[in-house]
């Protein structure tokens, strides 16, 4: 519009003056624009789909999206598909297409920023080569990118915590899916089916389980620090870093896992490969909390406890976990900051380093 408002001053200028240079600029000006909306005025009319893969992947590890443009009537010419996932925008050319020919074009997604990022939609787009004119129209659908922390080779967790005897009361919640008979109980969904206890079913009516608990089965609590003043943006990510990490390795050990943040977070999860990726799924999402709470949130101090206790923070006194000490065989801090040599207090070892990996490195000595 700017251009074509330029054109005409200089065409009628011209033209009143008398300057033929003038006229012949507003002249030139104005082919141009009646140029480029004869050129952009087709509609564009091209199906496209796009496929992320893979849709979950570490930060810094490279995702592909891939498109497959098709024309579903007429030649349709040369157009330019952006696509989006968070911030990133990401602009490619699809080349003219033939009627019932398909093209398919790969280009990469920003993996750099730990998040689940939705991608998309797509937008086509035509435009003359002077950029003066765009035929713009929305398509596809969204997609979803997982960008999960980062992972450094950890060694799980030894710790584990006697819950019963055999007989007599629980010293802690029992778990499921074990050896030893704690109780008959009412089937709930998620069960397993080989534990259906058919002659309760039968006296009760009801569908009755045996519930199983093992009388050593060792667990793994992570405190993760997420408080705003105690992490800056980059540091709180090694934080998440080491957290996804040693996680991870518990719950590949079949340890039950439970995370725990001051801003709310409590996730216990069963252990095994089918508790990673929520697991994941769970740190990809977290943020730092802005409200002011006490490093020990009131739900670790009197939910269950048993097993392996590490709390990963900026600076921690060990005396402020004395309370947390005595409910688990084992207690650690992970400290993010300039490397120190490791310390003990109250029963606590502190471990600290300056990232993510050298972290992990340091708790491997000692797991």
């Amino acid at each position: 519009m700017a251009f074509l408002v330029v054109s005409l001053l200089l065409f009628g200028g011209g033209q009143w003056g008398g300057y033929p240079l003038l006229r012949a600029l507003g002249a030139a000006g104005l082919g141009a624009v009646a140029a480029a909306i004869a050129l952009t005025a087709r509609r564009v009319r091209v199906d496209v789909t796009r496929a992320v893969h893979p849709d979950r992947v570490e930060r810094g590890e490279p995702a592909l999206a891939r498109l497959t443009a098709t024309a579903p009537g007429r030649r349709q010419s040369g157009c330019y598909a952006t696509d989006r996932a968070g911030r990133f925008r990401r602009t490619v050319r699809i080349p003219p297409l033939h009627p019932g020919v398909s093209r398919t074009l790969h280009y990469e997604l920003p993996t750099s920023v730990r998040g689940r990022q939705t991608v998309g939609p797509l937008s086509l787009h035509r435009a003359d080569p002077f950029g003066l004119a765009r035929n713009r129209v929305a398509t596809g659908e969204t997609a979803t990118l997982w960008v999960h922390p980062r992972r450094y080779a950890a060694k799980a967790p030894s710790a584990g915590h006697p819950r019963h005897h055999h007989e007599g009361v629980t010293s802690d919640d029992s778990l499921r899916g074990s050896t030893d008979l704690q109780e008959i109980r009412e089937y709930q969904p998620g069960d397993e089916v080989r534990h259906l206890y058919w002659k309760a079913t039968a006296r009760t009516g009801r569908l009755m389980v045996r519930d199983y608990a093992d009388p050593e089965q060792p667990r793994f609590t992570l405190l993760l620090d997420t408080r705003r003043d105690v992490f800056g943006p980059e540091v709180f990510e090694e934080a998440v870093d080491l957290a996804a990490s040693l996680l991870v390795a518990a719950a590949r050990a079949g340890r039950h896992t439970r995370l725990v943040t001051p801003g709310g977070t409590d996730r216990p999860s069963a252990g095994g490969m089918a508790a990673v990726l929520p697991l994941l799924d769970e740190l990809c999402e977290l943020r730092q909390s802005e409200v002011d709470t006490a490093l020990v949130p009131a739900g670790l101090l009197h939910g269950s406890g048993g097993g392996c206790l590490v709390v990963v923070t900026a600076t921690a006194d060990p005396s402020t976990l004395a309370e947390l000490r005595p409910r688990y065989r084992a207690a650690y801090v992970l400290e993010l900051g300039p490397p120190a040599p490791p310390r003990a207090g109250s029963g606590v070892l502190v471990l600290r380093a300056g990232q993510a990996r050298e972290a992990v490195a340091r708790w491997n000595e000692v797991a």
